[in-house]
């Protein structure tokens, strides 16, 4: 009898230690164990946040300091008015930008590099029609660069309708745009500092967008000028 009951005891046992298993690698994985490097609630400042904030910090710098030339130098209204707002929409950016890095301790720029330098010396050597005509130039170049950069932070799925239904309301085309209007999306991530800086591009796309616009058109209408 004793035997048996042995037995009873270590088959019980058996059959219930995969149960007590199971339910402890549940409790592992509850959200209130601390989470795994490399899935959600990661904070990581890699490499390429730190190049992407370097690269756009600049980018802002340049757009402000060159529009305050623009605002001064230029000879055309229309590149005078767009100087100065690349000086307060830049300003806008550069400053929630900033935010962001010191939220994470990303080191951000304060002067401006080789390139963007060697622009704003040859733009001062410039004056009348050919500053305004150089200036725009460098402008739509510049802002196309810019999308790209941030078009790597955001949200694809729907980013050419956004176009459309931007470029529609950018040339009034439409006094109202049909339908639900589009939002840019920032790219999803899992780490909170790469979210963060994707979440700042998202928001500020459409300003550069309606600045890469503006600036085409104000190129188009100083091309007119000298075929005329």
């Amino acid at each position: 009898m004793r035997r048996v009951g042995l037995l009873s005891f270590a088959l019980a046992v058996a059959l219930t230690a995969p149960a007590c298993s199971k339910s402890q690698s549940t409790a592992d994985t509850s959200g209130s164990a601390s989470p795994a490097v490399g899935t959600a609630g990661k904070t990581e400042v890699t490499r390429g946040d730190k190049n992407f904030v370097h690269d756009v910090a600049i980018a802002n710098m340049a757009e402000v300091d060159l529009g305050r030339l623009a605002a001064d130098r230029g000879t055309d209204t229309e590149v005078k008015k767009f100087g100065q707002m690349m000086v307060d929409d830049h300003t806008k950016a550069s400053d929630t930008l900033k935010t962001v890095a010191s939220q994470y301790s990303i080191e951000v720029p304060t002067s401006l590099d080789d390139k963007h330098s060697d622009l704003r010396e040859k733009l001062t050597k410039k004056q009348g029609f050919e500053f305004d005509r150089d200036y725009i130039d460098a402008m739509v170049d510049g802002h196309k660069d810019v999308l790209d950069k941030l078009e790597s932070r955001i949200d694809k799925a729907k980013l050419a309708e956004w176009k459309t239904q931007e470029d529609d309301r950018l040339a009034a085309k439409k006094a109202e745009v049909k339908g639900e209007a589009l939002a840019i999306l920032p790219e999803k991530s899992d780490n909170a500092v790469t979210a963060s800086i994707n979440q700042w591009a998202a928001d500020t796309y459409p300003t550069v967008y309606a600045h890469l616009y503006t600036a085409k058109g104000i190129q188009t209408a100083l091309k007119r000028r000298t075929t005329n």
